[in-house]
C-alpha cells in the first residue's frame, strides 16, 4: 500500500498538497490530531479553516492521542477510504503533554513513536501523513524548543523508513525526496 509523508514549515501549504494527493469526489477519512483548547480563538480559526477546505464526502476522526491514532491505523482496511493523517507535529505536542516531557527531564517518547510507527507501517489502507519540518532553522533557545524539534526529527526520519514516498513543501512548492 502507497504511504505518502508531506514535510513542510509553517504555512509552506504541505496539508493543502497533502490533501489534493487524495480524491476530492470520494471518500476519504481524515484523521485530526489537534486538540483543541479552550478561550483560543486562534487555534479554532486555524482548525475551522482545515475542516471548511475538505470535501463533503470526506469524514474526520478526531485521535488526539497515541492509543486513538495507533486505533484508527491498525482498524483501516485495504479496501476502505484512503486517510490522511494531519498532522504528526500536533500529535506529539499532546503525546509529549501526556507523557509529561515539557517538565520533566530524560522522559523518553521512544515507545510513542515506535507505536505510531509500527501502526503506520501495517497499515492497510493508503495513507497520507503530514508533518513539520522543524529542523532547518534556527537552534531553539529554550529546552522544550530544543526537545520538541529533536522528538520531531526523530519520528520524521522513522517515518519517512515506512513511507514509500517523501515530499517537502518549501515556499509552496513540492519537492520528492522518494
Amino acid at each position: 500500500m502507497v504511504r505518502t509523508l508531506v514535510l513542510g514549515g509553517a504555512r509552506s501549504g504541505k496539508s493543502a498538497h497533502a490533501e489534493g494527493l487524495l480524491p476530492g469526489d470520494g471518500p476519504v477519512t481524515y484523521l485530526a490530531t489537534a486538540r483543541r483548547h479552550p478561550g483560543d480563538a486562534d487555534w479554532d480559526a486555524r482548525i475551522a479553516a482545515h475542516v471548511d477546505r475538505r470535501p463533503p464526502s470526506w469524514s474526520t476522526v478526531e485521535v488526539p492521542d497515541t492509543a486513538s491514532l495507533v486505533a484508527a491505523l491498525s482498524s483501516a482496511r485495504a479496501d476502505g477510504p484512503p486517510l490522511l493523517l494531519d498532522d504528526v507535529a500536533t500529535w506529539l505536542t499532546g503525546a509529549m503533554d501526556d507523557a509529561g516531557a515539557w517538565t520533566t527531564a530524560g522522559v523518553s517518547m521512544v515507545d510513542a513513536r515506535a507505536r505510531l510507527v509500527g501502526a503506520v507501517a501495517g497499515c492497510a489502507a493508503r495513507l497520507v501523513l503530514v508533518s513539520a519540518e522543524v529542523g532547518l532553522g534556527v537552534v531553539p533557545s529554550t529546552r522544550s524548543g530544543r526537545l520538541f524539534r529533536d522528538e520531531l526529527g526523530a519520528v520524521n526520519a522513522s517515518l519517512a523508513e515506512v513511507c514509500s514516498e517523501v515530499l517537502l513543501l518549501v515556499a509552496g512548492l513540492p519537492l520528492r525526496l522518494r
